[in-house]
């Protein structure tokens, strides 16, 4: 066993994980963040997604050893005070959310690129979200709620 340390939603928590570890494994099991989704396993699916410093990753192909000492967040992590970050309420707002099981993987993938281009077109919005399944909604609510998010901060 290897104990490491993982900034999570702002909070610091050591653990012990072996080296293989899955970052989603580690973040759903041992620390109990449900919000993390595991689909495929194989990185086909994107409902795993969080960030690691600032950019999206698909948790089920990272090791939890390779996440040693870094800021991971997941979608729970976007609200702060009790406000829901303006993807989550855009997303209730435009009914981009339907089964929800895919919606955190989304919403961190969406933040990761409005982070990285605050004012993206809708190409721009597709091909960062291309990594996500979504099999309810037909992806254009989520392009919409994505863009809104996008303009309410210009």
């Amino acid at each position: 066993m290897l104990r490491i340390t993982l900034k999570v939603n702002g909070r610091e928590y050591e653990v012990e994980v072996t080296p293989f570890d899955t970052l989603v494994k580690v973040l759903r099991e041992k620390l109990g963040f449900v919000d993390v989704k595991t689909g495929c396993e194989n990185g086909e699916c994107g409902s795993c997604t969080v960030t690691m410093d600032g950019k999206a990753i698909v948790s089920c192909l990272m090791l939890a050893v390779k996440a040693d000492g870094k800021e991971i967040t997941t979608a729970r992590g976007l609200s702060k005070d009790g406000q829901l970050h303006p993807l989550q309420r855009k997303f209730i707002e435009h009914e981009a959310i339907q089964c929800g099981y895919c919606t955190p993987g989304v919403l961190m993938s969406a933040k990761a690129l409005l982070e990285s281009n605050p004012h993206p077109s809708e190409q721009e919005i597709r091909e960062a979200i291309s990594g996500n399944l979504c099999r309810c909604t037909g992806y254009q609510q989520i392009v919409e709620a994505i863009a809104d998010a996008a303009a309410e901060t210009k």
